[in-house]
């Protein structure tokens, strides 16, 4: 029995990747180990944060970072910056915003469920563009002059979306911010690999960017990062911090804020109090970075395409088609998409899901294209056995067996 077993849930086979509600990515033993050890002492997180910038700097190009609680707890705490800057009262004010800039400008095809992390900051979004092209109205996309367009004396920042098919170009966008000095926060949680997005898309001149930490950086699932500029990251940091202290005793960590940038005294507990990061996490988070830094996941991934290709070779003779997408670059996860064949199995990709995920042992595919009729295949948490298990389990659906 394991400690799933003893709290009554069972484990699962995960063919979905570093998705969230699977709990993110496999952690290291390096990871695990360094979490371990830094679980048995105590230390003042306001100075592990202060080197966490350092490294985060290093890593990204940029001034200065911050390990948040996941993406999304970077984004609400980028906003937070943005609106804020240094101001105490403005900092005690959130969510509360209506007595400064507040809006933060927006494609509207770059609107998802994901953009409640900047409205809790006390945000305001405010779209431009049209999404013409999914109802077929147009072959238009959102175009740069249209944020310019939309900025006006309520403005606080633009929101950008970040994907290798985002438009338009983010650094057009952070062009046309910059001109009415206006910051750029992006969200590029799930925009690595490769690597070098780490460098690339804070090099667009954006001044803040969230990445997520438990995906393929593979550090605890419930970190992130805050890259950018420090004259932001620290306003980002004073309201996550705790500030329990004496303000004659505060000490803030100089990598991160200038003490009389507050006039002598720290602002209170700030909106970011809910996303606190324990020391563990800090430290996890950062020993995963410099592994995925230094390029110490490529071995692994060069094994996952023969793995992908034995899986689709165990289905030959189920009714299904397998398709293997890979980039070939070293970095990016190949992709198996095992569609079903309807009128040979009787069973629809949804039925062929569900029971998946109900069957023994339970296993979870990606279903992002279950509507075209496909399961999808990660491979990150997959080893031969449990490839082996899931081709005989799509084939016991498939009534291949």
């Amino acid at each position: 029995m394991g400690v799933y077993e003893d709290l009554g849930v069972t484990p699962i086979i995960n063919a979905s990747g570093s998705v969230t509600r699977l709990g993110g990515a496999p952690m290291p033993r390096a990871v695990l180990d360094a979490m371990t050890e830094a679980a048995a002492s105590a230390v003042p997180i306001e100075r592990l944060q202060g080197r966490a910038s350092v490294e985060i700097a290093n890593a990204t190009g940029v001034e200065a970072g911050l390990v948040t609680a996941g993406a999304a707890s970077a984004l609400t705490l980028g906003a937070a910056a943005i609106m804020t800057g240094w101001d105490r009262g403005r900092m005690e004010s959130l969510p509360q915003t209506d007595k400064f800039p507040n809006e933060f400008v927006v494609a509207r095809e770059q609107r998802s469920g994901y953009d409640h992390a900047v409205r809790a900051a006390g945000a305001r979004l405010v779209e431009v563009g049209f999404n013409e092209i999914v109802p077929g109205a147009g072959v238009r996309r959102t175009e740069s002059w249209e944020y310019e367009a939309a900025f006006g004396p309520n403005t606080a920042g633009v929101l950008y979306v970040y994907t290798p098919d985002s438009a338009p170009p983010l650094v057009e966008v952070v062009a046309r911010a910059h001109k009415h000095g206006l910051p750029v926060l992006v969200d590029a949680a799930a925009e690595l690999p490769p690597r070098s997005n780490l460098v690339d898309i804070p090099a667009t001149g954006a001044d803040l960017v969230a990445f997520s930490g438990g995906k393929s950086i593979r550090g605890p699932q419930s970190t992130g990062i805050l890259a950018g500029r420090r004259e932001l990251v620290g306003p980002a940091f004073a309201q996550l911090v705790d500030m329990d202290d004496h303000p004659s005793l505060w000490d803030p960590p100089a990598e991160l804020i200038d003490f009389e940038r507050f006039d002598g005294g720290p602002p209170r507990h700030g909106v970011g109090r809910a996303h606190k990061v324990s020391k563990e996490e800090i430290v996890g988070l950062l020993t995963a970075l410099k592994l995925f830094a230094a390029g110490a996941y490529d071995e692994e991934v060069a094994g996952y395409l023969p793995r992908l290709e034995r899986l689709a070779a165990a289905l030959d003779g189920a009714p299904v088609n397998c398709t293997i997408h890979d980039s070939g670059d070293g970095e990016s996860f190949p992709i198996l998409d095992i569609t079903v064949d309807e009128s040979q199995a009787g069973r629809n990709a949804f039925d062929v899901c569900r029971s998946l995920r109900n069957g023994t042992p339970p296993v979870y595919v990606g279903h992002g294209k279950l509507a075209q009729g496909t399961l999808v295949v990660n491979p990150l948490h997959l080893d031969d056995a449990t490839a082996d298990t899931l081709a005989r389990r799509v084939r016991e659906e498939l009534g291949a067996d």
